[in-house]
């Protein structure tokens, strides 16, 4: 029976010191976890101004970047549309300059003369009027000082010939002034 006491005081112990380890190792760890709780307690308001801290600066960076790619972004848009603009207003330009082609064209096809037809015309009633001055100036004896030699009525015959090829292209008169000029009774002009 000593025996048999024996061993089970033998079996006994080693399931006894493991309980009693097992307890101090759990006693243990939740000391640890009280521990831990309370330092978390009592730096959880640093770390977590800490933390606030990190995340301004990261925000601020954050910013930062993504107003500098807004910048390029608006940069290369705000150049794109230039650069349309552009070409659009070159367009425009050669749109116009075939509408007015085609308005000319079709005006020179209804027989409506050009702004350069009228100023040529313009410039050849002036040519005329002058002509038309000089030699009435002659025929009243007024001397002008060009083309003495050539007789006056030959000069108002060629006025007239060439107001009725001008007058032709235009629909009234150039010059009614040269009907009215009064020849030069056959004594004042040398044939």
């Amino acid at each position: 029976m000593v025996k048999k006491l024996q061993k089970s005081r033998l079996l006994k112990a080693p399931h006894t010191e493991l309980k009693e380890s097992v307890k101090d190792s759990a006693q243990q760890i939740w000391q640890a976890g009280l521990g831990a709780f309370t330092r978390a307690q009592a730096e959880g308001s640093k770390a977590f101004e800490s933390l606030v801290k990190e995340g301004v600066s990261m925000q601020r960076k954050t910013q930062a970047v993504a107003e500098e790619k807004i910048n390029e972004a608006t940069n290369k848009v705000s150049s794109m549309a230039t650069g349309i603009s552009t070409k659009a207003s070159g367009q425009w330009d050669k749109l116009e300059n075939i509408f007015e082609d085609r308005v000319a064209k079709a005006l020179n096809k209804l027989g409506v003369p050009s702004a350069k037809d009228v100023n040529a015309l313009i410039a050849r009633i002036d040519e005329l009027n002058k002509a038309v001055e000089k030699l009435s100036a002659k025929a009243t004896g007024v001397n002008t000082g060009s083309e003495e030699d050539a007789p006056v009525k030959t000069r108002i015959a060629t006025v007239r010939k060439t107001v009725s090829k001008s007058t032709k292209a235009v629909s009234k008169p150039a010059a009614p002034v040269v009907e009215t000029l009064e020849e030069p009774s056959a004594g004042s002009s040398s044939n």
